[in-house]
């Protein structure tokens, strides 16, 4: 069936342009919209890439930790509150803005050219964080393998093991009654006496778990700081390698490739949760670990502390992976009339949903893990590292079938790191491919592969006998105050240089005229709590700063001096570009600094039948090349 040509302006990006070149970025494909860029295949692989990004270890190994230590359920309430207030009008306005442009986290400040930036401190971090947290999914990948034994290796103080580990508590001293008199006396003469020690006096000597010993001793071969860096830890090295293989693997083709994986990698680890849980709930003791997470009676006077309402904030802001770019560059592959409100709403609710269920699946294994030894819950619940390859692991050794359980829980931890990996590269090549578009258009594979490799090379410090002391600096200082800098610049400039309420028309662009009844909420987000609540999350992060330690270990002062360079670095940007801008404008230092605060000529949606009235000045980027750090001569609207 015949059909008039329409033009360009309405095609909406279906008319391909006549080209002598045949080449076409693996991104596109001929039923996208944007035939240039292209778009997710579908509305799925968006959404659990998405939730692939926010949900990560942090669900598993920080909220439940966070939500025992600050009153159990009565945690959710103030978790719940900056989840609103926060969390999610950070993370609407991330996925509306990558969405209405369809530009990176770099090229997306081309609504207001000073704050670039903050786009490259953005970028910088994500690299950063990209080397160690591949890392951590090395060290899944090993527990993973050791997992294939008959007995996990962890299991009992074996060969490796020293004379302090021990599977049980051992009394060092006590208190008896001999011949009407109470003494206090080792414990070698109370048991050669045939004595009993009397309840409450006795002493423990300093002992450790087998699954410390071997996670320290073995899997680690830790050193004893950072000044002594030690050898490569070659199986490390090599799991490293291979997770490196895997993420490239999945972003060969971009978002058309790793918009698959994310259907087993964002979906398998709700299952594992629900076996751990199922089988968690059928041990003796699990009640009693559920319990110590969520409170038989919550704790509603922890609300009065401020320290829980900081500890709710920032796991909010960190849980749903905000000012990151990675949320801009998944977005910006969205189709313009794309409903991302209802997007953002879906990805925050389920990200803290899935916290609230690992929680009874990690508490109920450590419940019954408490039971078995004779401890107290609190003994043996921890975060972060010691709660993934230490605690979980000594409880999982003690279950009937230990092998399989173990291997589910760090194929799980593997999962949940690659999804979050993958959005992390991809905001990486989603930068490059902005700023070289041709380029990435013929070399897409091979410049996903170099990058690779290269944060492999990068990553090799991590894996060496010091290595987890570099993890746990670039975790304590890129991941901190960087991304909290970034996001609070981030509000600022959008809401109250270019304009809330015209962003919120930009927003009306795509997803239609809502009331202003409708966008009460976010206003109010958006032009003061949400900004003020970034604002206290920093100055309190700034006021309680400490060193660096890892666990008893102390940081040697160059290393506290290399962290330091290293956030100076990330953030170093963002005057750097803005002085730049301002010296490359035209006119007075005013002048300068307004043309700077102005959006640049090609600002608005990439495909002209998306533009309308409101964006019908843009400069089309095809026709005048444009990249975004040498100038801002020409940014200043010239009304027709």
């Amino acid at each position: 069936m015949g059909m008039l040509s329409l033009p360009g302006f309405l095609s909406c990006g279906k008319k391909k342009d006549f080209s002598l070149s045949n080449e076409k970025d693996a991104h596109a494909s001929d039923s996208d919209e944007n035939l240039e860029r292209g778009n997710w295949s579908n509305k799925g692989d968006y959404l659990l890439s998405m939730v692939g990004y926010a949900v990560g270890l942090g669900n598993v190994w920080r909220f439940p930790y966070l939500t025992y230590q600050n009153g159990g359920g009565a945690f959710l309430i103030p978790y719940t509150l900056m989840l609103a207030l926060a969390g999610l009008p950070l993370f609407f306005m991330e996925c509306s803005l990558g969405q209405f442009a369809s530009l990176g986290p770099i090229s997306i400040w081309r609504i207001l050219p000073l704050f670039q930036g903050v786009g490259i401190t953005m970028v910088i971090i994500s690299t950063f964080v990209s080397i160690y947290y591949n890392v951590i999914i090395a060290y899944a990948l090993y527990y993973l393998f050791a997992s294939f034994q008959k007995v996990l290796p962890w299991s009992d103080c074996f060969s490796w093991a020293d004379e302090f580990c021990s599977k049980i508590r051992l009394v060092s001293d006590c208190n008896a009654t001999l011949n009407g008199e109470i003494i206090h006396a080792n414990y070698s003469f109370i048991t050669s006496n045939n004595l009993t020690c009397m309840n409450g006096t006795m002493n423990y000597k300093p002992v450790q778990f087998p699954s410390e010993q071997y996670w320290n001793k073995v899997a680690l071969q830790r050193s004893s700081g950072l000044d002594e860096t030690g050898n490569i830890v070659w199986y490390l090295a090599l799991c490293l390698l291979l997770s490196w293989m895997i993420v490239g693997a999945a972003l060969f083709k971009g978002i058309k490739s790793s918009g698959k994986v994310v259907y087993f990698t964002a979906l398998f680890p709700y299952v594992i949760l629900l076996i751990l849980l199922v089988r968690g709930a059928t041990l003796e003791g699990a009640l009693d670990g559920i319990e110590y997470y969520i409170g038989r009676q919550s704790n509603i006077t922890k609300l009065m502390e401020a320290e829980v309402w900081k500890d709710a904030a920032t796991q909010i802001f960190y849980s749903l992976s905000v000012a990151w770019g990675g949320l801009v560059a998944l977005s910006s592959y969205n189709k313009f009339h794309n409903n991302c409100y209802s997007d953002a709403i879906f990805v925050c609710v389920t990200n803290c949903v899935t916290s609230v269920f690992a929680g009874f699946a990690i508490f109920s294994i450590l419940g019954h893990m408490a039971f078995v030894s004779k401890r107290p819950v609190s003994e043996v619940v921890d975060s972060g590292f010691d709660l993934a390859f230490v605690a979980y692991p000594e409880a999982l050794s003690k279950l009937p079938v230990s092998p399989l359980w173990s291997f589910l829980f760090f194929f799980m931890l593997l999962l949940l790191g690659l999804d979050s990996q993958f959005a992390t590269i991809e905001t990486l090549t989603t930068t490059i491919h902005d700023i070289y578009p041709e380029v990435m258009k013929k070399l897409r594979i091979p410049i996903t592969l170099g990058v690779c490799t290269l944060l492999f090379f990068l990553g090799l410090i991590c894996v060496t006998q010091a290595g987890i002391y570099w993890v746990n600096l670039i975790d304590h200082f890129c991941a901190g105050w960087g991304i909290l800098i970034a996001a609070v610049l981030e509000i600022i400039g959008i809401i109250y240089i270019y304009g809330g309420n015209r962003f919120i028309e930009d927003i009306e662009m795509m997803i239609g005229k809502k009331s202003r009844v409708f966008w009460l909420w976010w206003r109010m987000c958006w032009f003061f709590i949400t900004p003020v609540l970034l604002m206290a999350i920093l100055v309190w992060s700034l006021i309680t700063f400490s060193p660096p330690t890892y666990g008893s270990v102390l940081y040697p002062a160059w290393g506290t001096a290399v962290g330091w360079c290293m956030i100076i670095f990330c953030v170093i940007w963002i005057p750097i570009i803005a002085i730049l801008k301002i010296v490359k404008a035209e006119g007075n230092l005013c002048q300068r600094i307004v043309s700077c605060c102005r959006p640049a000529a090609n600002w608005g949606p990439c495909l002209e039948c998306h533009r309308g009235e409101r964006y019908s000045h843009v400069v089309d980027p095809k026709k005048e090349k444009e990249h975004e750090i040498p100038t801002v001569a020409g940014f200043v609207y010239t009304q027709q």
